[in-house]
Formats: C-alpha cells, structure tokens, sequence
C-alpha cells in the first residue's frame, strides 16, 4: 500500500484521491506545511502531493516571513499574505527539503507556461513532479507511482 501524504489547506484533493484511487493507496492530509513537517517525522511516507495555494490558510499557518516578503510589495502587507497564500506550495516545498527529507513530491500546479521555473524547482528540490489541477485520477495515480518507484 502507498503512503501518501496529501497537503492541501482544504480537503478537496484528500476526498477526491480518496473516491478515485481506491486501491492500492493511503491517504492521509496535512493542513499545513507545519503540519506536514510533523507528520513526516513521525512516520515513512512514499510520497507527497502538495498543492500550491493556501488561500484559506489562517496567517499564522503560513511558512515563509511576511515582513520581508512585505519589503518586495513596499511594504504592503496585504500584497505579501497573497504572494505567501499562492506560492505557498513552493514555500513548503524549500521547508521539506531545508529539513532533510528527500521523499518525493507531486505539485498541483501548471508549470507549463513557467519552464525556466518549473527547471529551477526541479534542479533545487527534486525529486519532484507536477501536474494541472484538470488531472485525471489516472494520471494522478501513473505519476505518484512513478515518483514513489524512483521514475
């Protein structure tokens, strides 16, 4: 049985894996990246699906510093809580691998309009995949074996 540790800020992404990919994996949700951190230290997992916006995240649930990301929207604090909510995917991502666990990530989000960035999150962070939101289950389920199995 796979392991998968799904972090999302809702539970959309847990019940739809959870009715779709019924055999052969478990999942279990993070709310947060915190929570994820936790999680991963307290058990194995074979792989991570991560979403990238926590639009509903309460503020304090948010990695990243919001006094400097503040500094690059002159100081508007309103400017930087959204910068943080819609690249928080990535903010948790740099935590994970920042504290030395290497399980493999599946992202929902579409790189393919950003390659150079889509590269550079690879090249920092692997192993690393993504995926658009619109995925099927199916291909949901080739790429979290795929990353799980080292491909």
């Amino acid at each position: 049985m796979m392991q998968v540790l799904v972090i999302e800020d809702g539970s959309e992404y847990t019940e739809t894996l959870e009715r779709f990919l019924t055999e052969g994996f478990s999942f279990t949700r993070a709310g947060s990246g915190r929570g994820a951190l936790a999680l991963l230290a307290a058990r194995p997992f074979d792989v991570v699906f991560l979403d990238m916006r926590f639009d509903r995240a309460p503020e304090g649930e948010l990695l990243g510093d919001l006094e400097l990301v503040a500094d690059r929207f002159n100081g508007d604090p309103v400017q930087a809580r959204r910068f943080l909510e819609d690249h928080q995917g990535n903010f948790i991502l740099a935590e994970l691998r920042g504290a030395g666990l290497t399980v493999p990530v599946l992202m929902s989000y579409d790189f393919s309009a950003e390659p150079r960035r889509w590269e550079r999150l690879a090249e920092r962070y692997g192993p690393v995949d993504y995926l658009d939101d619109v995925a099927s289950p199916a291909e949901v389920a080739e790429r979290l074996r795929a990353l799980a199995s080292g491909g």
